[in-house]
């Protein structure tokens, strides 16, 4: 430690000028990114204590999930299920974020207005979970739909379903969240209804339309064959949503099952679910309780 303060003293006066320059360009361009990890936590925890959820950590596959649940003011056998959207993977184009968690937690405001027994399965590495074993920056860009983190998502989920005895259960996704609940529905066998709001179908049309780099580690709804006819789907878009248009998920689901019914709401990808989501709730249970035809 001596030796290195030794050579630094021995600097010139314009070296050590430009080293304290680029050290400052250093801590200004760390600080925000440190800043809106801390927001992006503090934002999911406020919530959850200001909406009185039990929070606790499960164990997947290979990851640890973060998860947020209520009992419900509505005693059911059925279990709402929350998937929340891929976040911040990246810091602008080209950095990889340290922390992926959403600053803006729209699933978990749903969740947060649902009467009924709920929730929230934090993704793999998420809510400040990034450096425990097994993640690593794949698992929230290039593979964030990949076969390990739906493997353990799933795994998660069934054992919080056996460990409270549910019987049935809707699995409500928001924008990257859709992706992994329809991925997951393939292997759910007590699934009522696959909700999907906002959700990026079909990821390499979606990467295409943004200039992205292809997600190659990750599963393609679009790619998979179509899910059993007895999973009810409902699937809602907004017509002002340029980050998911509507037409992406109707090119996607166009041919499949009979039952799956496509809503478009007038709101973008992030504005205003919150206000439409009591009017979606009804909806939610009034198409889960009606037989199949």
């Amino acid at each position: 430690m001596l030796r290195c303060w030794m050579r630094v003293r021995k600097r010139s006066q314009p070296e050590l000028k430009r080293f304290a320059r680029s050290f400052r360009a250093l801590i200004l361009c760390c600080v925000p990114c440190l800043a809106g990890c801390a927001s992006a936590l503090l934002n999911s925890e406020r919530l959850g204590v200001d909406a009185e959820f039990e929070q606790h950590l499960l164990t997947g596959d290979r990851f640890k999930h973060l998860i947020y649940s209520r009992r419900g003011q509505i005693p059911s056998q059925v279990l709402h299920v929350y998937l929340s959207g891929d976040g911040s993977p990246w810091i602008g184009r080209t950095r990889i974020s340290s922390d992926p968690t959403p600053r803006n937690p729209v699933a978990l405001r749903l969740m947060s207005m649902d009467p009924n027994p709920s929730l929230y399965l934090g993704r793999p590495c998420y809510h400040g979970l990034a450096h425990t074993a097994g993640c690593d920056a794949s698992r929230w860009t290039y593979g964030r739909y990949s076969e390990q983190v739906v493997a353990s998502l799933t795994k998660a989920l069934q054992g919080f379903v056996h460990e409270h005895g549910y019987r049935e259960i809707v699995l409500i996704g928001y924008s990257g969240g859709g992706v992994l609940a329809w991925l997951m529905a393939e292997r759910l066998g007590r699934l009522r209804l696959l909700v999907t709001i906002a959700a990026n179908l079909d990821i390499d049309a979606w990467t295409n339309l943004h200039g992205y780099t292809p997600l190659h580690d990750s599963l393609n709804p679009a790619n998979r064959p179509p899910l059993p006819t007895h999973i009810r789907q409902l699937h809602v878009v907004g017509t002002r949503d340029t980050n998911v248009p509507p037409s992406l998920t109707v090119a996607t689901l166009t041919g499949t099952q009979k039952q799956i019914l496509v809503m478009a709401k007038p709101v973008d990808h992030r504005c205003c679910w919150e206000r439409l989501w009591p009017d979606l709730l009804h909806d939610i249970q009034r198409l889960g309780m009606r037989p199949l035809d």
